[in-house]
């Protein structure tokens, strides 16, 4: 462990490598557009790779916070308090997969947007900036600085969707910064209430996870369930959940593609990530007092998000409504309050992540082409446009929760997990999962078989950045789907160390090693009976 520790750079490096790229693509003159993509592919390509040591390097079996490191920014810093603000940078099971998730996006995102012609050094500096906001999240364990992080993720996003969007897209920036500033006000107070109730004068996330732990410390019972509703409903907000989900399917609609795939493939994720640091973790009283509400909010979504995604017909409408709900499955997993219900949360961060990124890779190679999201107006693509097909049909079963998929690893457990605790809702969530595979399927079919369309005769297949970011998000479907053991024995560690967690799995050796052992009644003498008078099992 004190070789992990002295490791503390490495999630210290992870954030600041996009930041130094967006600093170098600053002095780059506009006018070499070329050069501009090849350090963007660069930077992203390393992103990937550092999240991928962070992840395989991270010892689930060790458990905790690893790679940890802390630098004083604000020291003695007035109101502030005595030890002011800390750059707090670590990483435990539940954030390496989503380190992992962020860097797979952003260099499959990035590498397919080669493609953009206007000012495209701009482009690339937003996204890098928005990147950074997101792996500083994932590795943030100081509260200011998580909430710093947390902004630093939204705000771009504003920019990148007003100038590179297209439907609608200045009226789909707007509401998407104004719904997710109005839950950052939400956040903001809490953080500053607990800071203020704890009267610690320090803003770092383990001390005050400890602290919210003492039954007759400042954090009291009721303080926490005042303020729990502050913490998630201001996650929420960016989490998609229902009623507050409004902003995400016309962010989709006007989002540009690598933007779209960062927003439903990682952004959202912030918001379930924010749940479980600063809900969960920090006022656990209150989440015990709240989750009932908490799991009938995210069914709603699940159903509600499933349902809407059937009455679309845009692509991207769907998807952005599919979104919807396969976060409310998040949400679900997480109001459940044990082992298996919130391992398969997170499991879905993951699998919904690349699964939806692809699906926006996809419609984003089909829209540069046909200039329609229109579903009806296509039809046999299938043979016309096979590896296009191919991913996109992926990325639906996966959807669906195909076994040996993404999907099925992390819904299964999220419905193992709801049953247990809420079987009603739980059997309400799998009827969402029913109507996942009617639109899924409604579109397979309208899209990829039946009388292909003469319109679409000059289609090509997809190019080259579009096959490569494609196929990098495809590889992790079907890896999760197959093995998820190497993410499972990173996340369920950390999980069982979330405070009011349940887990089903050693209550249940505990009943089994509480049982009686009852003695096989011996058998009469005879040709039956072996010599100690018990019955012989006859050969066959």
């Amino acid at each position: 462990m004190d070789e992990l520790n002295r490791s503390g750079y490495w999630p210290l490096a992870v954030w600041l490598l996009p930041l130094v790229a967006a600093l170098v693509l600053v002095f780059v003159p506009s006018r070499f557009s070329n050069v501009v993509r090849g350090i963007a592919g660069a930077a992203a390509v390393a992103m990937f790779l550092l999240s991928l040591y962070i992840f395989v390097a991270y010892q689930g079996s060790a458990g905790g916070i690893q790679f940890e490191k802390s630098w004083t920014w604000m020291e003695n810093a007035s109101v502030l308090g005595d030890n002011g603000i800390v750059l707090h940078v670590g990483v435990d099971g539940i954030a390496a997969p989503m380190v992992l998730l962020t860097g797979i996006v952003i260099m499959s995102g990035s590498i397919i947007s080669w493609k953009i012609q206007y000012r495209n050094k701009d482009f690339y500096i937003l996204l890098f900036v928005l990147v950074a906001g997101v792996f500083g999240t994932f590795v943030a364990l100081d509260m200011f600085m998580f909430f710093f992080f947390y902004e630093l993720a939204v705000i771009p996003m504003y920019l990148l969707i007003a100038v590179w969007g297209s439907t609608r897209k200045e009226y789909g920036a707007m509401k998407l910064t104004v719904m997710l500033v109005a839950g950052s006000v939400l956040i903001f107070i809490g953080i500053f209430a607990v800071f203020h109730r704890a009267g610690l004068g320090t803003f770092d996330l383990p001390v005050l996870w400890n602290l919210a732990r003492q039954p007759n410390g400042p954090l009291d019972p009721t303080f926490q369930k005042i303020f729990f509703p502050f913490m998630a409903v201001g996650c929420g907000f960016l989490a998609g959940m229902w009623p507050f989900h409004t902003w995400s399917p016309d962010g989709h609609m006007a989002a540009p593609t690598a933007v779209s795939m960062l927003h439903a493939g990682v952004l959202m994720k912030l918001g379930a990530f924010g749940i479980i640091r600063l809900a969960i973790q920090l006022l656990p009283a209150g989440a015990e007092f709240w989750m009932p509400g908490v799991i009938l909010l995210g069914t709603i979504n699940a159903l509600y998000g499933s349902f809407s995604a059937l009455a679309q017909r845009d692509f991207k409408q769907m998807i952005g409504y599919s979104s919807v709900s396969h976060m409310g499955y998040v949400i679900i997993g997480l109001a459940t309050m044990n082992l298996v219900g919130i391992n398969g949360a997170v499991l879905q961060m993951f699998a919904h992540g690349v699964m939806t990124a692809l699906f926006f890779a996809m419609v984003g190679a089909l829209y540069d082409q046909a200039h329609t999201r229109e579903m009806s107006v296509f039809g046999g693509l299938a043979g016309r446009m096979p590896l296009f097909s191919i991913l996109f049909i992926l990325a639906g079963l996966s959807g669906v929760g195909l076994p040996a998929l993404a999907g099925f690893v992390a819904e299964f457990n999220i419905f193992v997990g709801a049953f247990r605790t809420y079987p009603v809702l739980g059997a309400l969530a799998v009827t969402a999962a029913a109507v996942s595979a009617a639109y899924t399927f409604r579109m397979f079919a309208l899209v990829f078989f039946g009388r292909f369309n003469p319109r679409w005769a000059r289609l090509r297949d997809l190019q080259k950045t579009e096959i490569f970011g494609g196929v990098a998000l495809a590889v992790w479907i079907v890896f999760l789907g197959v093995y998820p053991k190497p993410f499972t024995d990173r996340i369920v560690p950390s999980v069982r160390e979330l405070p009011g967690v349940t887990d089903p799995t050693r209550q249940v050796e505990r009943r089994v090693e509480r049982s009686p052992q009852v003695p096989l009644a011996p058998c009469p003498p005879g040709p039956g009976c072996v010599p100690d008078g018990s019955r012989a099992t006859s050969a066959r």
